[in-house]
């Protein structure tokens, strides 16, 4: 069993980042955090929110068809887990499952990706202290995520260590 502590953020595809970015900033009150993928990614806070981002936008382009009636717009869901060794232990569920499909580190969180057997996709995250963001405050970067060094430097072992 994985122990979900909570949804953190939605990721959808959109046609036009910038008049999605206004949408989201001007009706929700969202603040825009970061542009990565040469423009083609924001990612938004909400107001008062401790996370990083609540939401993050694709573009796909003025040409990309709009989804069908009674489809949706979701790329994949995220669930926070409460510990960087629950990320580690849901890696070997997930590969278990047949499930596991990409691991990232974002910076300010470590991902797994999965999917579901209908396809959906979804991902499993811990984010790290807020006080450890540092750079990553205003970014969301996508680089390959070395889980056992994530695990060495924020688990529990690494944390009862005399030396960490």
């Amino acid at each position: 069993m994985i122990p979900v502590a909570r949804l953190n953020h939605a990721v959808l595809f959109v046609r036009d980042i910038d008049v999605a970015v206004d949408f989201y900033s001007r009706v929700f009150g969202f603040e825009q955090i970061a542009r990565e993928a040469g423009g083609r990614m924001a990612f938004l806070r909400a107001r008062g929110s401790a996370n990083h981002h609540d939401l993050g936008l694709m573009a796909v382009g003025p040409a990309a068809p709009r989804p069908p009636a009674g489809s949706t717009g979701l790329y994949h869901l995220a669930w926070e887990l409460p510990t960087i060794d629950d990320l580690a232990a849901a890696a070997q569920v997930l590969m278990d499952e047949g499930a596991l499909t990409g691991a990232s580190d974002h910076g300010a969180t470590k991902s797994l990706y999965g999917h579901d057997p209908d396809g959906n996709e979804f991902e499993l995250m811990w984010m790290v202290p807020r006080e450890q963001w540092g750079e990553y405050e205003h970014r969301a970067t996508v680089e390959r995520l070395d889980l056992e060094r994530e695990v060495a430097r924020f688990g529990q072992e690494a944390k009862a260590s005399p030396t960490a």
